[in-house]
């Protein structure tokens, strides 16, 4: 007789069993993030944000569409440091989609490459062969002298 129940799911149906995705490959253009619209009158928190994006290493990869869907942002930015509460949740949701906070990073898997930085501040190991020198063999709980050819 069978097993009881419904018949497992086919191996490549099952969660984390995946095969890797192919993704279309673009060629990269770098754009410059825009200046502002002058035609508007910003909130300082809004200018501010806008300068923080130019000096993210976030940026250093955007197109000029995630500069337009940026500028689009900062309309909701502005409307929201403006006093229109009812922005905040289409301004988490657009922010996140760029990385803004760690955990976006993590789900975006985004990781800063500081390897570097993180080598230089390591203090230098001192070689294996000076640190184990002390080491003395025993066998069977006796010392063996050193320095003799048995």
């Amino acid at each position: 007789m069978a097993g009881h129940g419904p018949a497992p799911k086919h191996p490549s149906r099952r969660q984390g069993h995946r095969s890797a995705e192919t993704m279309t490959q673009i060629t990269f253009v770098r754009c410059d993030q825009p200046a502002l619209p002058q035609d508007f009158e910003w909130p300082e928190q809004t200018i501010a944000w806008w300068e923080q994006w130019r000096q993210s290493p976030l940026s250093e990869h955007f197109m000029s569409m995630d500069w337009d869907y940026l500028l689009d942002t900062a309309m909701i930015h502005a409307a929201y440091w403006s006093g229109d509460l009812s922005k905040a949740a289409e301004l988490r949701i657009r922010v996140q989609q760029f990385g803004v906070t760690p955990m976006a990073r993590a789900q975006l898997r985004i990781e800063f490459a500081d390897a570097d930085e993180r080598d230089a501040r390591r203090p230098a190991s001192t070689p294996a062969r000076d640190r184990l020198a002390p080491l003395v063999l025993l066998h069977g709980g006796v010392e063996e002298p050193s320095g003799t050819d048995g």
